[in-house]
């Protein structure tokens, strides 16, 4: 085992590293998206007038920019471990930080939710697919999310030999079988609400900043140093997406990124053993959600809408709110529920 301060070191230089390589490679990511057009199609339907309304100028911006943060994450992650099977004792061979307990299934998940959100970028390019516009329709993509999440409970399950649950201030629980089910809902309801947050410039990127930031400290906490790690890489990588995203974006994530980010947040979460803790720490995350499902069974029950638009980020710019003040003011809600449920972290910890 390293020593406490290398761990920090590690953390710490992958992270600034991620930041680094991904702002060095985004002039060729953005040349490629701008050359090939690859620029998203904002729906103009009679469904979503006011969406439609604010956001027509945006049509055209290139998408699928969620791939400078998980490509990044990927090729960071096979480089330190192949430079540790070729010189094991080298400085750099403690930066690696893949391995099976710990980054295996998070990694993986991010790079198979991340392809699948790719394909799903390009029906909506080149307006293919069942969804408004292109791309897939919201129960397509809710299967697919089921489907990864399922991969990553038996895996839970049955590889890790996992199937407990922290409550905090009561202790762990044993699910039994349950932990299946448990551990779907968590994903998909976390991908869903990820994938729903990103709506504006910059949004979505500063809240999941602010999550993998909290689990990280948490996962470092637990003495899981390689999760810690694979958690700064994605906020370095985030940290330069969130460059070029803000107001006015130079590209949008895409659900290349908001697919990923979902999907992975929700593994770490689970990783650390305290998913319960992701309604505190992604708090907007949940609001976000909950404004969609409100709006949906409020328009099917009472024939009526709650919001001017959903999600509720699009209630404040139908408003009058400029689309900057909603960014900043939910980053710094983001900010604090994630620091509140770190606190509450510490304290179940005993670390206080």
């Amino acid at each position: 085992m390293m020593p406490i301060n290398f761990m920090v070191i590690k953390i710490l230089s992958l992270s600034a590293i991620a930041f680094i390589v991904a702002i060095l490679w985004t002039p060729a990511l953005t040349h490629f998206l701008y050359k090939y057009r690859l620029g998203k199609n904002i729906r103009n339907s009679g469904n979503t007038p006011i969406f439609s309304k604010l956001h027509e100028k945006k049509s055209g911006t290139p998408t699928m920019g969620g791939v400078l943060i998980w490509l990044t994450t990927l090729v960071l992650a096979l480089v330190f471990f192949w430079i540790a099977k070729i010189w094991p004792n080298s400085i750099l061979a403690g930066f690696n930080f893949l391995t099976r307990p710990e980054t295996y299934l998070p990694l993986g998940a991010l790079v198979a939710s991340a392809i699948v959100g790719l394909l799903d970028d390009w029906f909506n390019v080149t307006r293919q697919g069942g969804g408004k516009g292109g791309g897939l329709t919201i129960r397509h993509r809710l299967l697919i999310y089921t489907l990864i999440a399922l991969f990553g409970a038996w895996w839970f399950y049955f590889k890790l030999d996992w199937d407990v649950v922290r409550v905090p201030f009561v202790g762990l629980f044993n699910l039994g079988w349950w932990f299946i089910p448990f551990f779907v809902f968590v994903i998909v309801a976390t991908a869903f609400s990820v994938n729903e947050a990103d709506g504006l410039d910059g949004l979505a990127g500063g809240i999941v900043l602010a999550a993998f930031g909290a689990y990280g400290t948490i996962a470092f906490m637990q003495g899981s140093y390689n999760l810690a790690a694979f958690c700064g890489v994605i906020s370095g990588g985030l940290l330069a997406f969130l460059w070029f995203n803000v107001n006015p974006a130079r590209f949008f994530m895409g659900d290349t990124g908001a697919m990923s980010l979902g999907v992975s947040l929700g593994i770490v979460a689970m990783l650390t053993g305290y998913p319960l803790l992701l309604p505190v720490i992604g708090f907007l995350l949940l609001v976000e959600s909950l404004s969609v499902i409100i709006q949906i069974s409020s328009k099917k029950i009472r024939k009526k809408k709650v919001f001017l638009s959903a999600p509720i980020h699009h209630h404040f710019e139908a408003k009058g709110w400029s689309e900057p003040k909603i960014v900043m003011r939910f980053w710094i809600i983001a900010g604090v529920t994630a620091v509140v449920g770190l606190i509450l972290a510490i304290i179940d910890l005993g670390l206080w």
